[in-house]
């Protein structure tokens, strides 16, 4: 076989697979609607939350419509709907790198540690186009005490879904509206759990 023509099969088994694969969009599923903040029934505590930059930097491909995918990177996406959760329940809120340092925990000033796991999923029946009308937000968290006892779990899910016609332009609409409906339930969870008061 001559080089050119492995060259030729090589090149066709790389366009098989492109096709294959799809292509992977760039989208953003964050959103700047927070669940609403009122300074009267706030917990007066101080609490914080988990994320490290290697997992901001952590990227997921999920399915889009017409055979794409989409890409977007989950926790630095939704780091600010987190905050905004824990936000709508506590006098303040903090970032810290790891649950597990004791010595971090302890400067933050903490009374609760959240430590968050993010799982997303998405996907469209439309054979045409590729923005996801469907998209799903679950979120897990770990709740610890200062010295790294764990005290309890929330969980919280968000569904959002979004028609062609509504995208116009904002072609992560339903994955804005996921993470919208996430952070609210979060914030409803974590109140109605007595052992995070």
């Amino acid at each position: 076989m001559s080089i050119v023509s492995r060259a030729f099969r090589a090149a066709m088994a790389l366009v098989a697979v492109a096709v294959l694969a799809g292509c992977a969009h760039p989208i953003n599923i964050g959103t700047d609607v927070a669940p609403p903040r009122t300074e009267a029934n706030l917990i007066q505590k101080k609490v914080a939350y988990t994320m490290t930059d290697a997992q901001r930097a952590t990227q997921a491909i999920t399915p889009g419509g017409g055979g794409d995918r989409i890409s977007y990177y989950p926790y630095r996406d939704l780091e600010k709907s987190i905050r905004d959760a824990l936000r709508a329940v506590y006098q303040d809120v903090v970032v810290i790198p790891s649950a597990t340092d004791a010595a971090v925990v302890q400067a933050s000033g903490a009374a609760l540690v959240f430590t968050p796991e993010i799982k997303t999923d998405s996907g469209s029946p439309s054979p045409f186009t590729w923005p996801p009308t469907y998209f799903t937000t679950d979120v897990s968290c770990v709740v610890t005490s200062p010295a790294g006892a764990e005290i309890t779990r929330v969980k919280a899910s968000g569904r959002g879904e979004a028609e062609f016609s509504e995208f116009k332009g904002e072609f992560g609409l339903s994955a804005k509206r996921a993470a919208t409906q996430m952070a609210t339930a979060l914030s409803g969870e974590i109140i109605k759990n007595e052992k995070l008061r």
